[in-house]
């Protein structure tokens, strides 16, 4: 599989500088004029002074010259993660002449190391990333190949399902802690604030349908973007629910809710109805709402907001999956050296998955998050990513507590690493973390999920009472339901 040595990201920029100091050339370089030549051995054996030998120099074997291939593709590995950050380094100071001599030399090294394995596979990104921030204010650069747009990543987030156990891990999690919590309920509301295609939820539905006693009366309720390109994929979803919701025997509302930021949500969105146990579910959503660490903190943040309306209507559960990595830095030199690290054992372990032209599309949804970190700056980064002690920082003191995982957690969470994904579990672990889980590659931890319940909750809050009925027009984000039988759709 060729795993990713991580000895070669340096932390420190200075001190990848002084181990590539006195590195020679990783390539030798060609003739002047891109010829090659081949001499006879005997008329260079007349060439050669008197008592000079003739035998011929002794070949390598394959196990020797396969060493130095390696040590040749390491040097110039090491190079390569040096010429990056340098380059880096040269933006963040605006020098930008010293960083297009850096890139160039990197792409350089790009052109001749393997880059579908390795650290060449992550680093062709980086580079590209780097080459977009730069061809603005350095228009001799090279134009760089674009990241996908975020309707595009939307349709490979399906791929990056297939693509590893990163997404199956988030939503089995998840789904565990909503049942803990609606244990024994009959009326049960999920509001997923990312909905996508709604892979999270059949399985839901099947295990409730299996419950002792019956299943509850399910609602959900699913947040999206409004409908582009003529499609509104939230009712399409919704429908698909409601199929397989009725497939189950369980009794089934959906409602579609559409805001462009999930800031913009208010309670009577959400048609909350006293007595029913509420759980809020956020999947790789919370980090889109920070904002840089030395922002105005006169200024609610648009997490805030988001977390004061989760904390008012007291759910049973919030489920809270996250990238478990440190990307939300002032500095760009920092997020850069983070993220090179972070990616570098996401590609790692995708290559346990099979070759890289099976996992394109997923790449390309990577790739989309590569240069959100890289290339964006202030309200135009999104990819805002956090490790798991600032989250529970965050959620602590808006009066959330944590709902920690237990050991039947942990051995339900590994078999669905092993079965329910089809993997052989090598390389991937289950990790606890501060009460919470992590899937974990190689013992480094890729997403971490959690659960909280607002302190004293149980039910929704009696003070959204009277929104039932309210005309919720397309100017308020969200859509009256169609009934389906005896099921809705929103």
């Amino acid at each position: 599989m060729g795993r990713i040595p991580f000895s070669w990201l340096p932390m420190d920029p200075a001190a990848a500088a002084t181990l590539t100091g006195a590195i020679p050339p990783p390539f030798p370089a060609g003739a002047t004029n891109g010829a090659a030549y081949c001499i006879d051995p005997a008329l260079l054996a007349s060439f050669m002074p008197p008592g000079t030998s003739r035998q011929p120099a002794v070949l390598p074997n394959p196990a020797e010259s396969a060493r130095r291939r390696q040590e040749e593709e390491e040097r110039g590995a090491i190079r390569l993660v040096h010429l990056l950050v340098t380059c880096t380094g040269a933006i963040q100071a605006g020098d930008y002449s010293a960083a297009q001599g850096n890139l160039a030399e990197a792409r350089a090294i790009l052109g001749v190391i393997q880059t579908s394995a390795g650290i060449g596979r992550v680093a062709i990104h980086f580079a590209d990333a780097l080459a977009q921030r730069l061809f603005p204010a350095y228009p001799h650069a090279a134009p760089p190949a674009a990241a996908a747009s975020p309707a595009a990543s939307a349709e490979l987030l399906g791929h990056f399902y297939d693509a590893g156990p990163y997404l199956n891990f988030a939503y089995s999690t998840a789904n565990q802690a909503i049942l803990d919590a609606f244990e024994g309920c009959d009326d049960v509301h999920i509001v997923d604030f990312a909905l996508m295609q709604g892979f999270q939820w059949p399985p839901l539905i099947h295990a409730l349908s299996t419950r002792q006693g019956g299943p509850p009366r399910l609602r959900v309720t699913g947040i999206g973007p409004h409908p582009a390109n003529g499609r509104d994929e939230l009712r399409e979803v919704g429908v698909r629910l409601a199929e397989f919701a009725r497939s189950m025997n369980v009794p089934f509302c959906f409602r579609g809710v559409c805001v462009d930021q999930l800031d913009g949500l208010s309670k009577w969105m959400l048609k909350t109805v006293p007595g029913e146990a509420l759980a809020f579910n956020s999947i790789l959503q919370l980090h889109r709402l920070l904002v840089d660490p030395d922002a105005d903190p006169a200024v609610p943040a648009p997490i805030d907001m988001l977390l004061d309306l989760v904390t008012d209507l007291q759910p049973r559960v919030l489920t809270v999956v996250e990238q478990e990595a440190d990307h939300n830095r002032p500095s760009l030199l920092e997020r850069f050296t983070n993220a090179l690290f972070h990616y570098a054992a996401m590609f790692d372990s995708m290559e346990a998955r099979g070759p890289r032209a099976g996992n394109a599309p997923a790449e390309a949804y990577l790739r989309a998050e590569i240069f959100d970190i890289v290339c964006g700056e202030g309200s135009a980064r999104a990819e805002r990513h956090e490790l798991l002690s600032r989250w529970k920082e965050r959620l602590a003191r808006v009066g959330l507590a944590q709902v920690p995982f237990g050991q039947n957690e942990v051995r339900l969470a590994e078999a669905h690493l092993i079965s329910a994904t089809s993997y052989s579990g090598d390389g991937y672990s289950i990790l606890e973390c501060g009460g919470g889980l992590a899937l974990a590659w190689h013992d480094r931890p890729l997403y971490a999920a959690t659960a909280w319940r607002a302190a004293g909750g149980g039910s929704a809050a009696g003070a959204v009472a009277g929104t039932e009925g309210r005309d919720m027009t397309s100017n308020g984000g969200s859509r009256e339901s169609y009934g389906i039988g005896n099921l809705a759709i929103a």
